[in-house]
């Protein structure tokens, strides 16, 4: 593969910081993003390594060369890469199956939970805007709100187990959170949920890639998105269901394979493109062969390093995260991205301005940042946003 090297760049400093973490070996040349651009925002689309999309590509061309050759063998290949994903996520692949994304993992999840008359569904103010909306749609929903600044897994938890009522039948939680980036669905929470029988789904958006258990906790439903940490291509997640709820789960669109049921039916759809399902497995080899561990710390170490140079800013405030996260938030100052117009005009003259991409969020009071870790990333490129963010902020 040829892949455009880093070319020097004036804009970056000459030298980083001793206690700086090292560049992972051959990390940049992996992909193929702009390198005039610092990608510092991977949790919101991730970006695909050149390994993944060579394989893609030779799907699609398979897919062209023979179409009734490709699409009759679909079902049976589908299956064959969800084991390959399963075995990576440590569940069962008879009990997980391909999607879209996680706003598809949240409807059908919640299309199979029978709710009756008076029941409630308990969301937080920390979640993703269509999994919130998703639920809204099925009952009436209570918002519990976290503080951004709770200090730890045990205060959250306290504010959800606080927030039930006797009408509450479902809680929609994150796994870890997009915009805060703080773990809510822990283990422990889950637990609770299930003793106090609460049935639990769980948004785990960012977990499958960046953390070493994504399905810790046993949620009654969990969904996570492959095409983030996990260097699938866009439109690959899965969704995987307790033994007990899988009779329940109905394709969003009639099947031809719905005859044999959850996963198979909610899998197969016609004539699209499952070229991006088929080569998904082989980004979680990637992170394997390149070992999963260092890819983790790694990344988890250059978030923690943006973040502490923000941190040093005036008006900063840096937020409790979980230990390992490779993404990191801070608030702002008062009166900076307190409205989603703002938090977004904000993100794009970063874009346009410095050329680096970050998320900002919105929040009364001073809206966040957060920034992320990868393997491409270079401890300058939080340098440099944290040298010309002053600016931004007055």
């Amino acid at each position: 593969m040829t892949v455009p090297a880093h070319p020097a760049d004036a804009e970056f400093p000459a030298g980083t910081p001793a206690d700086s973490p090292a560049e992972f070996p051959g990390g940049q040349a992996l992909f193929r993003l702009d390198p005039r651009v610092a990608h510092l925002n991977h949790g919101s689309f991730g970006a695909v390594p050149v390994p993944v999309q060579e394989a893609q590509a030779a799907l699609l061309a398979e897919a062209h060369a023979d179409p009734d050759a490709f699409f009759l063998a679909v079902p049976d290949r589908l299956a064959e890469a969800r084991a390959r994903i399963a075995a990576h996520l440590g569940t069962d692949p008879d009990g997980m199956a391909f999607i879209s994304n996680a706003t598809e993992g949240a409807n059908l999840a919640l299309d199979a939970i029978p709710f009756a008359e008076g029941d409630e569904i308990l969301v937080s103010d920390h979640g993703y805007g269509t999994v919130v909306a998703a639920a809204a749609r099925r009952a009436p929903v209570t918002t519990v709100a976290l503080d951004p600044g709770l200090p730890d897994e045990d205060a959250v938890r306290e504010a959800v187990l606080a927030a039930l009522t006797p009408r509450t039948k479902v809680a929609v939680l994150d796994h870890v959170s997009s915009p805060t980036a703080r773990i809510i669905a822990s283990p422990r929470l889950l637990a609770d949920l299930r003793e106090r029988g609460v049935t639990t789904v769980v948004d785990g958006a960012h977990a499958p890639g960046m953390l070493a258990d994504p399905l810790a906790g046993g949620a009654d439903f969990w969904f996570g998105n492959l095409h983030k940490w996990g260097y699938a291509p866009p439109g690959s997640a899965v969704l995987a269901v307790a033994p007990q709820h899988r009779r329940r789960i109905r394709a969003l669109v009639p099947s031809w394979e719905d005859q044999h049921g959850f996963p198979r039916a909610v899998e197969n759809r016609a004539t699209a493109d499952y070229t991006g399902w088929l080569a998904a497995p082989e980004g979680l080899d990637l992170i394997h062969r390149l070992d999963a561990a260092k890819v983790r710390a790694h990344n988890s170490a250059l978030a923690a390093h943006g973040a502490a140079l923000l941190a040093e800013l005036p008006g900063l405030t840096p937020l409790p995260g979980g230990d390992g996260l490779a993404m990191r938030t801070l608030r702002l100052p008062p009166g900076v991205a307190e409205t989603h117009e703002a938090a977004r005009a904000l993100r794009e003259e970063l874009a346009a301005r410095l050329r680096i991409r970050v998320l900002i969020w919105p929040w009364p009071a001073g809206g966040g940042i957060r920034v992320c870790g990868q393997l491409y990333n270079r401890p300058e490129e939080y340098e440099r946003l944290a040298a010309a963010l002053p600016a931004f902020l007055k």
